[in-house]
């Protein structure tokens, strides 16, 4: 095979005008899903410090942020909800209830921004007092200190979970989401979701979720910490590839209609293996973590915050991802208007 000098791959690369023409991989505000908070209250709009340039919205005010989202083509959001203090409880009732902030939240996105794709997060840990992920066995309080391994209960809470899922169906939302990583769980809202009539609502699932510590800032913004022991029962071993393939191919054989790995960046083999043997749609979330560590070094002086964002999501999308979930959606899209002179 003959090599240089003919061969010069740097032509390929020579100008602006041929490294786009050229460019493998692309993203686009339509591949992305924001995560946004909605709290308790009226008029809130209050900055998240571990995720700078992320909010805590009340449900008016998540209507703007989501509409100026939408107008700038990114089509879905994810809703987490943070119900008040005094309501987590250690069965976490008021995450299925019809009043709920995230019920409301769905409502009224659904009538006031139309053609916005609504998707909700699924689980416990921002509802129950403990903050964990599921039911407890015994009564479920904390005991801050104790070193014991909190015994989540799997069937129990695949009820809840349901419960929770057909209430976000009922407010109006297009898609729900499952991040509680219990057995069965696609199943259960599967059967849970049809009974209630709601058969055309669709199941994107935290296939593969590993236990990381990539979601530190992403806890306090949501105050989902546990209050003892931790994830490991439930979330993955992030050494673990083939377990999270087996996790994924059962959740589309329970009717996920979308599966999810994350975190992203650390799972990039991961993506690339799911892409290569399934062939549903595949979304990776770019964690809290990633986002606010690119932050915390541009803060620095140690790399630029709009190469880093770009680089970030280029390697998600290119490792074979369909779809970014990603709290970099306003800052991307705004930068991609900017730059095709759309402004």
């Amino acid at each position: 095979m003959p090599g240089f000098p003919q061969i010069r791959p740097r032509r390929l690369r020579a100008t602006p005008a041929v490294r786009s023409l050229l460019s493998e991989t692309r993203v686009h505000p339509h591949d992305l899903v924001a995560p946004l908070f909605v709290v308790e209250g009226r008029g809130v709009r209050r900055a998240i410090p571990s995720l700078p340039g992320q909010f805590h919205y009340s449900v008016e005010r998540l209507e703007a942020e989501a509409a100026a989202l939408f107008e700038l083509g990114v089509p879905a959001v994810l809703l987490f909800g943070l119900p008040a203090p005094r309501e987590k409880t250690p069965d976490a009732r008021r995450a299925a209830a019809p009043d709920g902030v995230v019920q409301r939240a769905v409502a009224r996105l659904k009538a006031r921004v139309p053609g916005l794709l609504v998707v909700t997060d699924v689980c416990l840990c921002e509802y129950t007092s403990h903050g964990h992920c599921g039911l407890l066995e015994g009564d479920g309080r904390a005991r801050p200190g104790s070193g014991r391994e909190a015994r989540i209960l799997n069937d129990p809470s695949l009820e809840a979970l349901a419960r929770v899922a057909v209430s976000h169906a009922d407010a109006g939302a297009d898609w729900v989401a499952p991040s509680d990583m219990m057995d069965g769980r696609v199943a259960a809202l599967r059967a849970a979701l049809d009974e209630a009539g709601h058969s055309g609502v669709g199941i994107l699932s935290y296939a593969a979720k590993a236990a990381s510590a990539f979601y530190g800032p992403f806890r306090e913004a949501a105050a989902s910490a546990p209050a003892f022991g931790d994830r490991r029962s439930h979330q993955m071993d992030p050494a673990n590839g083939r377990e999270a393939l087996r996790e994924i191919a059962l959740d589309l054989g329970e009717g996920a209609d979308m599966v999810m790995v994350k975190p992203a960046l650390p799972c990039l083999d991961l993506i690339a293996r799911a892409r290569d043997r399934f062939d549903a749609p595949l979304a990776a979330y770019s964690v809290s973590g990633e986002y606010s560590m690119a932050h915390a070094a541009a803060q620095r002086g140690w790399g630029d915050l709009e190469a880093l964002r770009d680089e970030t999501l280029t390697a998600v999308k290119r490792a074979g991802a369909d779809v970014l979930v990603t709290y970099w959606a306003r800052s991307f899209a705004e930068s991609f208007r900017r730059r095709r002179g759309l402004d």
